[in-house]
């Protein structure tokens, strides 16, 4: 044992005391602040990503696999290149609206990464659209896994010109920054 000061004890065995309390203490302020500065550069490589953090993530293969997965899920009522449905402003016969393009004359890309993400995972329906809203748009997430999505989504982000993922970017950045 040792006294209060961490003096050694006839064991041999120091003991912790008040300075090795404060040993532990600042260790412990070290950590956190190497946590915070890591996350905030974290943070700014992400900010700096044209698309969001998902979104510019996307390599080749999973724009890839992405373009794979649109033709089998999404092509149908989007159409084959992203140019949605005609007339897609228009309410049909049922009140409900065609499936929009997710090309540069859509409205994809004025939405968040993880807004489009949840359209897709969960379809068009509250708490994304308005108590009552009628669409065509199924949700995903029971067929598509959550990185199947976010590779549709890098696809269809791929296809935009760079004004667009640009905007884009920046509409991702202030809906997700820390607030």
């Amino acid at each position: 044992m040792a006294d209060v000061h961490g003096r050694k004890a006839a064991g041999g065995e120091r003991a912790t005391g008040v300075r090795g309390r404060f040993v532990w203490a600042r260790a412990a302020i070290a950590v956190a602040a190497i946590a915070i500065v890591a996350g905030a550069w974290l943070w700014q490589q992400y900010a700096a990503q044209p698309g969001g953090l998902a979104l510019a993530a996307a390599d080749p293969a999973r724009i890839e696999a992405g373009a794979a997965i649109y033709r089998s899920h999404c092509a149908a009522c989007h159409g084959a290149k992203l140019e949605g449905q005609p007339n897609w402003r228009q309410r049909n016969a049922n009140g409900r609206l065609p499936a929009p393009p997710h090309d540069d004359s859509g409205h994809t890309w004025h939405h968040p990464d993880r807004m489009l993400f949840e359209i897709t995972r969960d379809g068009m329906k509250p708490p994304i659209a308005p108590d009552g809203y009628q669409s065509d748009m199924p949700g995903f997430g029971a067929v598509l896994s959550d990185e199947q999505i976010w590779s549709v989504l890098a696809f269809i982000a791929s296809r935009w010109s760079q004004r667009e993922r640009e905007h884009q970017a920046r509409v991702t950045r202030a809906h997700e920054a820390p607030r």
